[in-house]
């Protein structure tokens, strides 16, 4: 017997339309997949809809002789474009059969070989520009691809010149097809009647038609076409048909087809609206979804740094370093299985429908569906089925397609465009694709770019940037912010005649200093040793590491600054990691280099793993150490002091290898800044677009008063960003408006004053412009991290009188005891004395300050409660200062965020979390989570996404909660929802109460909690669950030091080692966490 078909909660008179996204509409469908699991019925206006998430389920939607194809809904309104060309014909119309019968053997092999010259001619047209443009060019490729495929299929299809590379602007052609089709679906999820109302959207539906017609649709006819269609050709639109009439070509292309063929079963001939409209329908989706396909594979190569080297390898092993033949295309296996696997994991048709012809079941008789109701089959969702791709299969990987392997997969699970233009598609992307990868070394604009969709009649990646580096050029190094936000960043900033006699430009030995950095520790160092060098005789140049992968500079000293982050490479070094990996002998000789590598102790099974592997790789291919490789702990509390040291040795030890002109004054920094009188207002280059800003919609405290604040953040996100249970939200936030002030009235400034900064190096502050001062403190600096040894020696040196210079000297000396314990800052230092016994310039005081950096917070929300809103669960620190009881230290970020109300914009970004932080796919596995306070925000959200799927009729695995907080009343977050959580079915929560242990089982933390329960831990664990810790340092190695206990109790023959070790290898794969400083 047959059950109900799960749907989502209807509107009265409009259905489900408020759930889909009509900005992405592949969103909603994903996302209601994710929760209602293989099938799912919508109510589009009183139209059903079934929609098929699962290869089983596809399988059965494919035979042939029960289901049929389908037009209905977006396609119908494209008819208005389309008519009955084949895109958008119904089965039985005729001239779709003439069509078809005329033009399958114009795509035969003989066909489609002929088209290389000119496809080649086209490709030339797009490499030409990006090698001109050069290697600092920032490249839109969904654009240029677009050209390039619109204008191969154009010269291809009807011999048709349109020359987009010659103009700058983007196709309009292009656009004007997208802006149609979005359209489409608007018009198709409308009630007619409101569809009436709206005369401006008919308005624009109209224009848009008749844009791409050329002229009203009663007298349409070929030349018309030709003159109008692309909005670009000039020439007199009879002459082109005249000269084709004129000069008969022997050329195969389909124009001639359509002209002087006959149908060979009917002999009919196509009409010219018929002619018209199946021109339209292979440029439209040829066009579109090949430089989508381009687009996606474009993304996951760079994104997959090992990749991308095997594709070079395989494109100059096959070509020999010689300009591309058509032989070569058919020995590019690896080229192909990219291919493949793009078209896998980013379809070109994301969707399609199909009906029963009648009253049938699928699922094994478990759905019943009416005949005639359309089944939206989601090749996106489908071709992501881990029971056919794998655990993995979210992932590129292109090995699957390879050996044999992808011959293997059943039937139809690889749902490749049935188009008769395929052909020419594949062709003409390996073509493209193989040229661009002999060509250039390719890289992300923003190295940690997250994947976005736009949709259009295909989908392609949003606001995807890139830069491309001809691969025989030089290095070019270019600095980019350690985090996915725009930034009004200059990197290599212009000289100024303001930095002083003690330092010429043109006498500095070249240096290069980069770093590896997702969270900016590292690029702040790097930053701080770029900002130095002009002082010991050296003109710095600041970048990514992963802007010098093939091409390290030999002519200066190079210092690397990099982190790890779980034993990965940050996602700014991702490619130079690898690279350094493929080399095979002396490749880096004369390159000197000088190596600081950031850890944390958290992660102590992969402690520094990058930088140490960077250090052995490049010592080991020839290149020459200058120096003892530096080694810090970010969780330790001499991180900061270890890195001092290790600068002030590299100073030691490059002045000591090169011959350099030093400056001898402790304030000659080659920074600089002049105060003006003019008050005008903030300049726009240091506004953030509108863009990039989200909009708090809630903020509310969650404890109870007399504990410490936690709060409940609501964002509305900005348009098109998209999350996943487990990800980060990026703020970029401001210091207290207090410690501005404080700052103004330490220089006696006012804070309206305006100035202009001059840098002779790379800086992150604004240069060469009138700024507000008060803006520059507010945001571009930080103000209250601790000063380092380095800064206590250059107010040491502009100390004037001893007793000052005598007690800078002492904290410097007990570094650990007077500045990091108590987490001096320079400006905490500076209002000890009075101004004029520390005559520090305010110039000098800026340069000192580290960049204003990212905060990262864990979203407490899932994506099936509201795809455009996030929040977040965070603990606010506003604490007595650990240098004056007295005073208030105020953590910036948290306090930042506490003080937004209901409207204020903000500044976000979504970063993807690392170790495979989300959810399990498959909602059936269980979960064992730990967290304690806030820790419990990213586990909020994964509770929230598995109740949402129960109540939507999933089947979902239990999730066994640890939860730690000081007692039930003061400040158990979300309490109520939890029990109601609780009540689904889906949790069960096990508290800890620090201060009230009586009331948890005696079990004060969470990992006492855990040695009380390890008998349902257990059972649970043995039942394939997968474990998650969120929290503190102290909680993560808390839970897992008991949990070895309980190895051992089950088990006394294990020494301590031994069983966390037994402990690490059962957890390999089942296990991930998120950790942050207590």
């Amino acid at each position: 017997m047959s059950v109900p078909i799960p749907q989502p909660p209807r509107i009265p008179f409009i259905g489900n339309v408020a759930q889909l996204d009509t900005t992405v509409p592949l969103n909603g469908f994903v996302l209601l997949a994710k929760q209602y699991g293989e099938i799912f019925k919508i109510d589009i206006l009183g139209r059903p809809i079934i929609s098929i998430n699962t290869y089983a389920l596809q399988q059965e939607l494919c035979d042939q002789k029960k289901f049929r194809k389908y037009l209905g809904g977006a396609m119908v309104q494209a008819r208005v474009l389309g008519g009955d060309g084949l895109f958008t014909a119904f089965d039985d119309e005729p001239n779709w059969g003439i069509a078809h019968r005329l033009l399958t053997p114009a795509f035969n092999a003989v066909a489609i070989r002929d088209m290389f010259d000119d496809m080649q001619d086209l490709t030339d047209q797009l490499l030409l520009k990006w090698e001109r443009f050069g290697p600092e060019h920032i490249i839109d490729p969904s654009e240029d691809y677009t050209k390039a495929t619109l204008d191969i299929l154009a010269l291809c299809t009807m011999s048709l010149r349109l020359n987009s590379f010659y103009n700058e602007e983007p196709p309009r052609f292009g656009s004007a097809v997208s802006e149609f089709l979005k359209e489409c679906f608007l018009r198709s999820a409308r009630p007619s009647l409101l569809q009436a109302v709206m005369t401006s959207s008919s308005r624009k539906f109209e224009e848009l038609r008749q844009y791409l017609w050329g002229i009203p649709s009663d007298s349409m006819s070929i030349p018309i076409l030709l003159s109008f269609v692309f909005g670009v050709i000039k020439t007199d639109c009879a002459v082109v048909l005249k000269d084709r009439r004129a000069n008969p070509t022997d050329k195969k292309d389909l124009l001639n087809t359509m002209l002087n063929s006959a149908d060979p079963k009917t002999g009919a001939r196509l009409n010219d609206d018929s002619i018209i409209k199946n021109l339209l329908t292979f440029l439209v989706a040829g066009h579109e979804t090949s430089s989508g396909t381009l687009s996606f594979m474009t993304y996951y190569v760079i994104k997959n740094p090992e990749v991308w080297r095997k594709l070079q390898n395989e494109v100059d092993e096959v070509t020999g370093g010689q300009r591309l033949q058509y032989s070569h295309l058919g020995r590019f296996s690896f080229l192909e299985a990219c291919m493949r696997e793009t078209l896998r994991l980013a379809p070109a048709a994301p969707m399609r429908t199909v009906a029963p012809y009648e009253d049938t079941v699928i699922g094994g008789g478990k759905y019943f569906l009416p005949a005639n109701t359309p089944c939206l089959i989601q090749t996106f969702t489908t071709q992501r089925d881990p029971a056919v791709w794998g655990a993995d299969a979210n992932e590129f990987r292109p090995e699957r397609m390879m050996d044999g392997k992808f011959e293997k997969y059943p039937p139809n699970a690889f749902q490749a465009p049935c188009l008769y233009w395929s052909a020419i598609r594949l062709q003409e992307m390996k073509m493209i694709m193989a040229c661009v990868v002999q060509k250039f070394d390719l890289s992300f604009i923003d190295p940690s770019y997250t994947l976005e969709i736009q949709q259009g009649l295909s989908i392609k990646p949003k606001d995807l940037r890139i830069r491309a580096r001809p691969r025989t050029s030089g290095p070019r190094l270019y600095a980019t912010p350690s985090y996915s936000m725009p930034q009004n960043k200059s990197t290599q900033s212009k000289s100024s005649n303001r930095a002083g006699p003690a330092i010429q430009a043109d006498k500095l030995v070249p240096m290069y200093v980069l770093y590896g950095s997702n969270t900016g520790t590292s690029e702040a160092f790097a930053q701080r040793i770029a900002s130095a060098a002009a002082t010991y005789g050296f003109a710095a140049k600041l970048g990514t590491l992963d802007s010098a992968t093939g091409n390290l500079p030999t002519d200066g000293p190079v210092v690397i600054v990099t982190a790890s982050y779980e034993g990965l490479p940050a996602d700014n070094a991702a490619q130079f990691v690898d690279w350094l990996g493929s080399l095979k002998s002396n490749e880096l000789k004369g390159v000197r280099f000088a190596l600081f590598g950031c850890g944390h102790s958290d992660w102590d099974r992969t402690l520094h793993k990058i930088p140490l592997l960077c250090d052995q790789l490049m010592a080991s291919h020839g290149a020459e150490r200058l120096m003892k490789t530096g080694l810090g702990l970010s969780g330790a509390q001499d991180f900061f002091e270890v890195f001092d040291q290790f600068e002030a040795d590299l100073w030691k030890a490059l002045t000591t290898k090169y011959t350099v002109t030093q400056s001898q004054s402790s304030t000659s920094i080659g920074f600089d800044i002049e105060i003006i009188d003019t008050v005008a207002s903030r300049a726009d280059t240091l506004n953030q677009p509108d863009a990039a800003l989200g909009t708090v919609k809630e903020n509310k405290v969650l404890t109870q008063p007399g504990h410490p604040v936690k709060r409940h953040i609501e964002f509305e996100l900005p348009e098109g960003l998209t999350y996943r249970a487990g990800d980060y939200l990026s703020i970029l936030p401001q210091n207290p408006p207090r410690d501005v002030q404080r700052v103004l009235a330490r220089f006696n400034l006012s804070e309206k004053q305006m100035v202009v900064l001059s840098s002779i190096g790379p800086t992150s502050l604004p240069t060469d412009q009138p700024v507000s001062l008060y803006d520059v403190l507010l945001g571009y600096v930080e103000l209250s991290q601790p000063a380092t040894t380095q800064d206590l020696r250059i107010m040491m040196g502009v100390a004037t009188t001893d007793s000052t210079r005598a007690a800078l000297k002492e904290m410097r000396s007990s570094y650990q005891a007077k500045i990091l314990a108590p987490r001096l800052s320079v400006l905490d230092i500076l209002e000890k004395y009075p101004s004029s016994d520390i005559n520090l310039p305010l110039g000098v005081f800026l340069r000192l300050l580290p960049p204003m950096r990212v905060r990262q917070y864990s979203i407490s929300s899932s994506p099936l409660w509201n795809p455009q809103h996030a929040t977040l669960s965070i603990s606010v620190l506003e604490s007595p200062s650990l240098a004056d009881k007295n005073k208030i230290f105020l953590g910036v970020g948290s306090n930042y965020l506490s003080q937004l109300n209901p409207g204020d914009r903000v500044q976000i970004s979504v970063r993807e979390s690392h170790g495979g932080f989300h959810p399990p796919e498959d909602p059936s596995t269980p979960i064992i989570a730990f967290g304690a306070g806030s820790g419990l925000a990213p586990l909020r959200g994964f509770i929230q996404e598995r109740a949402l799927q129960k109540s939507s009729g999933r089947n979902v695995g239990k999730i066994l909660l640890f939860f730690g907080c000081r007692d039930p009343e003061g400040d158990y977050i979300y309490k109520k929802q939890l029990d109601e959580w609780v009540k689904l079915g889906v949790l069960d929560i096990r508290p800890a109460f620090s201060r009230d242990p009586a009331k948890s089982d005696g079990c004060k933390y969470v990992q006492d909690r855990l040695w009380n329960d390890r008998d349902d831990v257990t059972d649970l664990f043995d039942d394939n669950a997968q474990v998650f810790i969120c929290g503190s340092s102290r909680v993560a190695k808390g839970v897992m030091s008991k949990w070895a206990e309980i190895l051992r109790s089950n088990d006394p023959t294990l020494s301590a080692e031994d069983a966390m070790k037994r402990l690490e290898e059962t957890m390999q794969g089942r296990y991930a966490t998120d950790v942050f400083d207590a």
